[in-house]
């Protein structure tokens, strides 16, 4: 009992070839192809997480320095409070 939607496995030996030998030439083309892309994606991505790495060591860097800036001001240890008027 054989499944209309199966699909028999596709032979490519030299016995009895069912693919002509332009099939197989434009399927290595194809496969070159879809490799180049994913080194392509694969390229992209890094660069892309590059990016966002040094965006997020520069935000971090900017924020500690604000935090460290602001650790360091005095001008509201000297102040005094004004003297409370006594009625």
């Amino acid at each position: 009992m054989a499944d209309k939607n199966f699909k028999p496995k596709i032979s490519t030996g030299e016995k009895d070839p069912v693919l002509k030998k332009a099939e197989l030439d434009y399927m290595k083309i194809i496969e070159e192809k879809n490799r180049e892309r994913v080194q392509k994606l694969q390229n992209i991505s890094r660069r892309n997480r590059i990016t966002g790495l040094a965006i997020g060591a520069g935000v971090f860097s900017i924020y500690m320095y604000s935090i460290l800036a602001v650790k360091q001001e005095t001008f509201l240890d000297d102040f005094d409070e004004p003297a409370k008027i006594q009625q």
